[in-house]
């Protein structure tokens, strides 16, 4: 699979005639783990995003320790769209990844056919909250690790058994700011995910 995109990004963007599978899939992750930049890389039309700037008050609450320029936090919902092949559109929601959120989370989670799992190896034990509450959803998932320059680089086998993953969870390494991982990630989740939906039965 490959990104089609009809539209330019910086425009409003309408759905081709030829679209008929349209797919809900969050964005998660805890916080500061790149859930808004990946959304922004891949969307295809302008996104929606609810960043504010942080707080000497908000440090109380969101730890900052290892994310030395994380100046901004996601207070409600990041939104976007990728068009993957002609008939094939992805929504991106992203969910903010504070623990307080998780109202809201559940909310924007409601009717997901799925959901991509964004890991910091700085801080891999913070990702299992999010982990149970995907799970919690009973939503397949895929797990994509962002690298950040400073974080330590590990392979696929010793991130799957840090992370106690399922031998079917897809996982995939990319780094958010750069489209064609990001894509790359996208395209595991939603194959994950059609491959687990009923198919309809042969009129035969």
């Amino acid at each position: 699979m490959d990104s089609a995109p009809s539209t330019e990004r910086t425009g409003v963007g309408y759905l081709s005639p030829a679209a008929r599978t349209l797919m809900k899939i969050v964005v998660t992750g805890p916080f500061g783990v790149g859930k808004t930049t990946l959304i922004r890389t891949l969307s295809e039309i302008a996104t929606l995003h609810t960043e504010e700037a942080m707080t000497q008050s908000s440090t109380r609450f969101d730890d900052t320790a290892g994310l030395p320029d994380k100046t901004t936090t996601t207070v409600a919902v990041d939104f976007g769209r990728l068009t993957v092949l002609d008939d094939l559109v992805l929504y991106m929601f992203g969910t903010p990844g504070q623990q307080r959120f998780l109202p809201l989370w559940e909310d924007i989670a409601r009717g997901a056919l799925g959901a991509l799992v964004l890991v910091d190896t700085r801080r891999l034990a913070d990702s299992f909250a999010v982990m149970d509450m995907v799970e919690e959803q009973g939503l397949p998932y895929a797990i994509a690790v962002n690298r950040f320059p400073d974080a330590p680089a590990h392979t696929d086998e010793v991130l799957r058994r840090h992370l106690d993953l399922a031998p079917e969870t897809p996982l995939v390494q990319c780094d958010a700011r750069e489209r064609r991982g990001s894509i790359d990630a996208l395209i595991a989740l939603a194959e994950h995910v059609l491959t687990r939906m009923p198919r309809p039965e042969d009129p035969s």
